[in-house]
């Protein structure tokens, strides 16, 4: 007996999606395009009918910030089992799942991640989250979150890898790879049977929701559009990223679900995007919710018209495609091209080879001793030291330790937003972490538990403090209208400072905070984020020493709430303040400047640069820009050197500063390094309003340094025939 094209695994993939498309019926069309959520029997049905292609591993749209519950092969093996045997075509349904930072091995979250400057550590502890979902059925994971924010009372500043779209644009490539096991900058034509699609989210704009709100509306130009918030997508795109997930927002008043310009012109056909588009949750129908589709016929036209190609959580393409087609509001050409974006990824997946779990698989690949120790390094490099007036590093023993406040002995509240596969059970609390390093003359007095707290309190030679966010604070529809602590913790640091010891303050949090009386009343300030399922321990690596803080801010940290937005790559105004502040338009009531600017971080030994030199690259169009860096004190450590760029004069006004270059850098204690970036014309250019590159001539100011007030700089001149000159 003859096989159908389709299933023939020697054909050339293209010629197997046209012999399918051409048996399938406008229904089962349709029905690739939908995806549902939290299947079981009740969607057998649906599924034999061919009228599924997906389904969503969830039981809500925020299910990120409720319990939910674990996902097993043999549940997806039952569901994929109807698909494959029981409906006419046999065309395997694609599982998605929130993997957001880690699965069952749980990473710090994106933001705690992009604090560790490092693409190579991202890429790691995705490659650790792709392997555990794939063990479990799970083929695709709606991450990375690629939104840059600059309003931290948004919720979803957590899941992002904050407010710079070239380290964002770094970090979301890696991540990609990472998922997705890409050897080249393509979508894989075969992907590893351990590896998921990754999704790029949410296309575009959606960390510009007005007030920090989520799924508001936003304002951006054209300009800002392409220089800030599509960046970092291009850069997933170009890394060959698989899906694309579009937003609740509106910019201009077309909601992204809508947004032909967006998601065919600039995404499809500019950018030459061959995956697939999904709608968020719902977004389809919340066209009518926009009012700008009547019903949920008039919603799906525009969308799928508009490119988005399959419909999350809303059944509206299942139940109006196909009478949409019939009338000619929607092609079928069109419809067809959905259609084969979706089959391009089942088959490059293996599902209609392979299309079943391992049962077993997960109990061989979860939480392996490798992985944790691999998150438990990210942790610890992730954190920023903000403060630190010599108390740290602790030694471990002939030392007494009280250890308070409400984060000092929680397991979930390490996680943070969206870990809906992290086990509370398997997290090591801050607590455990410090009690089993201590040596045997080291004592630990846990506040909240002792009868005479401030008696022991006072008998300590320090006290940590664990304060901060609890995971629920973050995330999706988790926004606040301040960046100040939870009540009552400003009022534990002031009272644990009138005791007269030394205070350690550790922080976890899902977005910047307002720390400036903290900082007055700690003695040493350490930034944990929160830091997922071995955050205890890293934590515990960093106050005792085994690991010198290396993490970096990828986020600005203001002063207070009322600074919002700030960030370091904003455009000069005219009236800018003597000695290079902000803007003239100063606070009356505050230092304009922020409490910790993008870059900052702070180590338990010293860094110097100097030596800045410029130099042309040999037969390329590019500038080297060296400098050299000294471990000034008595550790070794690792640095992150930073390399800013300003266009000083443009057609249109450029940031002060952009982020063109960074690497870690270790050394050992008076040891110097030369590090080397090259600019060319792709950082020397900017977009303009059609997304097209404009290098302009003229002067340009170059700095190296540890943040993004570094001072050693120099300039030099791109002339009107490409080439450069040196600094005047």
């Amino acid at each position: 007996m003859t096989i159908p094209a389709y299933k023939n695994p020697t054909l050339p993939v293209p010629e197997r999606i046209e012999d399918l498309l051409s048996r399938m019926t406008l229904k089962e069309k349709a029905g690739q395009l939908t995806q549902w959520f939290h299947l079981g029997p009740d969607h057998h049905d649906l599924i034999r009918k061919g009228e599924l292609g997906s389904g969503l591993n969830a039981n809500s749209s925020t299910a990120g910030n409720n319990p939910q519950e674990r996902i097993l092969a043999e549940c997806l093996n039952d569901l994929q089992k109807v698909a494959v045997t029981e409906s006419r075509l046999g065309i395997p349904l694609i599982f998605g799942r929130d993997v957001i930072h880690g699965y069952r091995t749980v990473a710090p979250i994106p933001l705690g991640m992009a604090a560790a400057w490092s693409p190579g550590m991202v890429q790691a502890a995705n490659t650790i989250a792709a392997k555990e979902a794939r063990a479990d059925g799970i083929h695709w994971g709606f991450s990375p979150m690629l939104d840059i924010a600059r309003d931290p009372r948004w919720g979803r500043v957590a899941e992002g890898f904050g407010e710079d779209p070239f380290l964002a644009g770094k970090l979301a490539a890696a991540a990609v790879r990472g998922f997705q096991g890409n050897e080249q900058d393509a979508i894989p034509q075969q992907f590893a049977v351990d590896r998921i699609v990754a999704c790029a989210k949410h296309f575009v704009g959606y960390g510009a929701a007005e007030g920090g709100r989520d799924y508001n509306t936003t304002e951006i130009t054209r300009h800002t559009l392409h220089n800030i918030y599509l960046a970092t997508f291009k850069a997933a795109i170009q890394s060959g990223c698989g899906t694309v997930m579009s937003a609740f927002h509106d910019i201009g008043g077309i909601p992204l679900s809508a947004h032909s310009s967006l998601l065919t012109d600039v995404l499809k056909e500019q950018w030459g995007f061959d995956g697939f588009v999904v709608s968020d949750w719902g977004a389809v129908w919340e066209l009518t919710n926009h009012g700008i589709a009547a019903d949920g016929n008039h919603a799906a036209e525009l969308a799928c018209n508009a490119g988005v190609d399959m419909d999350m959580c809303g059944m509206m393409y299942l139940n109006s495609l196909p009478d949409l087609v019939q009338a000619g509001k929607v092609s079928e050409e069109r419809l067809n091209d959905a259609v084969r974006r979706v089959l391009r990824i089942k088959f490059a997946l293996g599902l209609f080879e392979n299309p079943y779990a391992d049962p077993n698989a997960a109990q061989v690949v979860h939480l392996q001793p490798e992985s944790l120790a691999t998150m438990r390094e990210l942790a610890a490099n992730s954190m920023v030291l903000l403060k630190n007036n010599g108390v740290l590093p602790l030694r471990s023993d002939n030392l007494t330790i009280c250890l308070s406040g409400p984060l000092a002995d929680r397991r979930k509240e390490l996680f943070g937003c969206w870990a809906p596969d992290g086990q509370d059970e398997d997290v090591t609390t801050l607590k455990e972490a410090i009690t089993g390093r201590l040596g045997a003359e080291t004592r630990l007095h846990h506040y909240e538990l002792a009868d005479d707290a401030v008696k022991l309190a006072r008998s300590s030679d320090v006290m940590i403090l664990a304060i901060g966010e609890s995971e629920g604070r973050s995330g999706e529809d988790n926004c606040t209208t301040t960046i100040d602590l939870p009540a009552g913790q400003e009022a534990l640091v002031e009272s644990a400072r009138r005791m007269e010891i030394p205070i350690v303050a550790v922080v976890f949090g899902g977005r910047p905070l307002n720390l400036t009386r903290v900082m007055d009343w700690a003695d040493a300030v350490l930034f944990a984020w929160h830091p997922g399922i071995t955050g205890g321990l890293g934590v515990a690596d960093v106050l005792f020493g085994d690991v010198n803080p290396s993490g970096r801010l990828p986020i600005t940290f203001p002063r207070s709430s009322g600074q919002i937005p700030l960030y370091y790559n904003h455009r000069p105004t005219g009236r800018p303040l003597p000695g290079g502040s902000r803007r003239h338009s100063r606070y009356v009531d505050s230092l304009d400047s922020p409490l910790f600017p993008f870059g900052f971080g702070l180590s338990y030994t010293t860094f110097e640069y100097g030596n800045l030199q410029m130099s042309p690259t040999p037969q390329t169009p590019e500038i080297s820009i060296t400098a050299q860096v000294t471990n000034t004190g008595n550790r070794a450590g690792t640095t992150v050197a930073q390399c800013y760029v300003r266009d000083v004069i443009a057609s249109v006004a450029r940031p002060v500063r952009e982020l063109k270059g960074f690497e870690r850098v270790m050394l050992e204690p008076g040891e110097t390094k030369t590090i080397l970036f090259k600019l060319g014309p792709k950082e020397l250019s900017y977009l303009d309003d059609n997304g097209h590159e404009v290098l302009e001539p003229g002067r340009f100011q170059v700095w190296v340094g540890g943040d993004s007030t570094a001072e050693l700089g120099t300039e030099f001149e791109v002339t009107p025939d490409g080439k450069w000159v040196g600094s005047r």
